[in-house]
C-alpha cells in the first residue's frame, strides 16, 4: 500500500505544479497583452477643496520682492510655455503703458509665490491640487497641449496602443520586437520620465497615476531639453513630452511622436475628443477680494485668452474657446472635467 500512497501524492504535487507553471505564464501573457485597467490617474482636481489660510491672510495685500517695486503686475510664469506666453505679455505690456515682471519658474514656484502674495498672477502647466487653491484665488484656463510620446527618429514603430504605453513604462514590455513582432531587429526598451508636479492631476499621471507605478529601470530626467537629448541618442529610449518642445529643442536632437491607438498628438481634433488620451492644462490666475485684486491683472488675462487662440500652429496649442466648444467642463473660466 505504501507505494500506491506515493504514486498518488507524487500525481497530486505533479498536477499542482502544472496549475503554478499555467498560471504563471497566463499572468506573464496577460501583462504584456492583456488590458490594464485602473492605472490612468486623476485629470483634475475638485474645485471646491481649497486650501485653508491662517486668519488675515486672504485680506493681506500684494507685497511684490524689492526688485520689482516698481511694477504694475508681476508674473510668475511656467517655464513649459514661458517662450510661447512671455513675448505676449510683453506685447499687451507695451500696447497699454504698464510695467510687467515675467519671472520664469515650474509650477511649484508659482504656488509658492502666490502663498506668500509676492505676484499678481501665477502660472501653472498642471490643474491646480488642493495645495495650490488659496483662498481668493482664481483659476484661468488658457488651453491644453498634448503630450507626445516620443522615440529616437530610427525606431521602426509609429504607433501603439494605450495598453502598450502603459506596459512599456511600467516595465512589462521590455523589447520593441514585443510591439514590433520582429525579434532580430528589437531593442531593449529605455522608458525615460520627467516625473514632476506628482501631487498634481493631470499631465503624465494620465499614463500612469504614480511614480510607482513605473518600472524600476525608468531614467528620470529633470529638464526638458534633458528628455529630448536622452531620447535622441538612444535607439531604445521613448519619453514624454509636449509636442513643440520636440521642435523647440532641436539642438538637443532630433526625435519622433508615436501615435496612440492610430491617433495623433498633432492633430487636435484627436486631442479634443480625447481619442489621443495625454495632454497638460496651462491656467493663469488672478486674485479676487479686498486689497488683493487688481484690474490689470483681470484684463491680461482676458487678453491672453482671447490670444490662445493664435497658438494652434507653431506651440500646437488648444485654446479653451475649443474645449468649450467639445463638451469639456469648465466653471466660470477654469478647465475642471473631461467631456463626457
Amino acid at each position: 500500500m505504501r507505494p500506491i500512497i506515493s504514486l498518488r501524492a507524487f500525481c497530486i504535487k505533479a498536477v499542482f505544479m502544472s496549475l503554478i507553471i499555467v498560471a504563471l505564464f497566463t499572468a506573464t501573457t496577460y501583462s504584456v497583452q492583456g488590458p490594464v485597467k485602473g492605472l490612468r490617474g486623476p485629470a483634475f482636481s475638485d474645485p471646491d477643496k481649497r486650501m485653508e489660510m491662517p486668519a488675515g491672510w486672504q485680506n493681506s495685500p500684494v507685497k511684490y520682492e524689492p526688485a520689482y517695486s516698481d511694477a504694475d503686475l508681476v508674473v510668475s510664469l511656467d517655464g513649459q510655455m514661458f517662450d510661447a506666453w512671455e513675448p505676449i505679455i510683453h506685447k499687451y505690456a507695451k500696447q497699454n503703458g504698464l510695467k510687467i515682471y515675467v519671472g520664469k519658474g515650474t509650477c511649484g514656484v508659482s504656488s509658492g509665490d502666490l502663498s506668500k502674495k509676492s505676484v499678481d498672477s501665477g502660472v501653472f502647466c498642471c490643474p491646480p491640487e488642493r495645495a495650490d487653491r488659496l483662498p481668493g484665488l482664481r483659476f484661468h484656463t488658457l488651453g491644453i497641449a498634448a503630450v507626445a510620446l516620443i522615440v529616437h527618429p530610427d525606431n521602426p514603430v509609429d504607433n501603439i496602443t494605450f495598453n502598450q504605453a502603459q506596459q512599456i513604462f511600467q516595465g512589462n514590455i521590455r523589447n520593441w520586437s514585443q510591439i514590433t513582432g520582429v525579434s532580430k531587429t528589437g531593442k531593449l526598451i529605455q522608458p525615460v520620465g520627467r516625473l514632476h508636479c506628482k501631487s498634481r492631476p493631470g499631465h503624465w499621471r494620465l499614463l500612469l497615476d504614480n511614480k510607482d507605478m513605473f518600472s524600476p529601470d525608468l531614467f528620470e530626467v529633470g529638464a526638458i531639453p534633458d528628455m529630448i537629448n536622452k531620447v535622441a541618442i538612444n535607439p531604445g529610449a521613448i519619453g514624454h513630452e509636449i509636442l513643440w518642445t520636440t521642435r523647440f529643442y532641436k539642438d538637443r536632437g532630433n526625435v519622433k511622436f508615436l501615435k496612440i491607438n492610430g491617433y495623433s498628438p498633432a492633430n487636435p481634433a484627436d486631442v479634443i475628443s480625447l481619442r489621443y488620451p495625454i495632454y497638460r492644462v496651462f491656467s493663469f490666475t488672478t486674485w479676487e477680494g479686498k486689497n488683493v485684486e487688481t484690474a490689470h491683472a483681470r484684463n491680461m488675462v482676458k487678453y491672453l485668452i482671447q490670444e490662445a487662440r493664435s497658438l494652434d500652429g507653431k506651440f500646437s496649442f488648444i485654446p479653451s474657446s475649443e474645449l468649450r466648444k467639445a463638451g469639456w467642463k469648465f466653471r466660470d473660466t477654469e478647465l475642471v472635467g473631461e467631456p463626457d
